[in-house]
């Protein structure tokens, strides 16, 4: 019986691993680019702060040097329950600081609800909202391609995420390698099929009448993909944008990374309860596949858990004397297996040769693997402690100059 519902459970997941690697294949081409407009929509750009005076001031000096007139975008850092530099930082620098004091509902999601009502409140109103992470830089031409995409229709933004700093550590590169993956073969071919992106958290822009209509609501510890639920419940499908680069600092030790993923994974756990089946359902009723692929997305947490589980639990049966009491699919279907096997793991060097990534980055498809299987223990331990909401800060302290990133990518 217990064979029966672990062979069961390999068929599902590996039904959902195969449907992925069917959509990769659409991330191979791009389409031709959309219209173009002239600067026409104004911006109000959020920065989300907690004691981040190391590095505010390199991306307030980033933004006030965009390529896009300057009247049509303002700066308002969110200095969410600061305790260091940040707001004095800003406002000398002529940005607008806004403090936030609230202990008990700490978090980037609450800082954002704050943010907006108080933004709703001033004289100026603003076509369209960006959020960053004070971490971040962004391409000169950020704004420009938002005003293009919001011209053209698109009421939910997503840039293309990489990272400011790959080659700092083995951990920072496994995230740059992943980024360029996700970029490429989950974003892109979701984009070119009409189905729904997913927001990444920062690099996000959205358009006002939207926030206003449906408010932000999205205050758990993945305030990105709650807000993805919310807006593809309603028929809105978030658009990625792949020509708006926005880079992101990536922790540089093995332990802040897994206290990152472990926050990732708890609000995941949180998410994928609340939205999968009514997102589920409601694709199934109104024969919607971006519905259903969001719902599946939202899952993906579990299929980790699930996956990682019966993994283990095959090894150990493997290894113990005599023959092996459960099946596995491998046994089935040997040839097949492994040509999947094969063609998911060569996805990741495809996506560097895409992202025409540093040659210094190959190395560390060595250590990619350690990685990724990290996360299974990550998971676990974010099963069972998933009603753990309190939200922990990850420190930035790299601070790097968009210039300094070009003149390495040239050089």
């Amino acid at each position: 019986m217990l064979g029966n519902v672990l062979l069961g459970i390999q068929v599902v997941l590996a039904l959902i691993g195969v449907y992925q690697l069917f959509l990769t294949f659409f991330g191979w081409y791009q389409r031709k680019p959309k219209a173009q407009h002239a600067p026409q929509k104004s911006f109000a750009v959020l920065i989300a702060a907690h004691n981040e005076e190391q590095v505010i001031g390199a991306l307030i000096d980033n933004l006030k040097a965009l390529d896009y007139p300057k009247e049509l975008y303002d700066v308002f850092v969110i200095c969410d329950n600061c305790t260091d530099r940040t707001a004095q930082i800003a406002r000398s620098m002529g940005v607008y600081a806004c403090e936030r004091t609230n202990p008990k509902l700490r978090g980037k999601g609450y800082g954002i609800e704050w943010m907006l009502k108080e933004l709703w409140k001033m004289p100026r109103s603003y076509d369209g909202i960006v959020m960053l992470d004070a971490d971040n830089l962004v391409a000169p031409d950020y704004l420009t391609h938002m005003n293009n995409d919001l011209c053209n229709g698109s009421r939910v933004i997503q840039a293309y995420l990489d990272t400011k700093n790959p080659n700092d550590s083995w951990i920072t590169a496994a995230y740059a390698v992943t980024y360029w993956y996700c970029n490429r073969l989950w974003q892109l071919p979701r984009q070119n099929l009409g189905l729904a992106n997913f927001l990444g958290g920062t690099g996000m822009c959205f358009e006002t009448n939207l926030l206003k209509e449906i408010g932000w609501g999205a205050t758990s510890l993945v305030e990105d993909l709650e807000f993805t639920m919310r807006c593809v419940q309603r028929g809105i499908n978030p658009t990625f944008n792949f020509d708006a680069k926005v880079y992101d600092e990536k922790p540089l030790t093995f332990k802040a990374s897994a206290r990152q993923r472990l926050r990732w994974m708890q609000g995941h756990f949180d998410v994928a309860r609340r939205y999968f089946f009514p997102l589920f359902w409601q694709g199934l009723k109104e024969g919607s596949w971006a519905k259903l692929d969001t719902a599946i997305y939202a899952l993906n947490v579990y299929n980790v858990l699930i996956a990682s589980v019966v993994t283990v639990v095959l090894w150990c049966d493997m290894m113990m004397p005599g023959l092996p009491s459960f099946a596995s699919l491998f046994d089935y279907a040997p040839n097949l297996f492994m040509v999947i096997g094969i063609l998911s793991y060569i996805q990741f060097p495809l996506a560097l040769i895409m992202a025409k990534a540093p040659a210094k980055t190959w190395a560390y498809l060595i250590t990619l693997p350690v990685f990724m299987l990290s996360w299974w223990p990550i998971t676990v331990y974010a099963f069972f402690t998933q009603n753990n909401k309190q939200w922990s800060h990850t420190e930035h302290t790299r601070v790097i100059r968009l210039e300094e990133m070009q003149s390495k990518q040239v050089s």
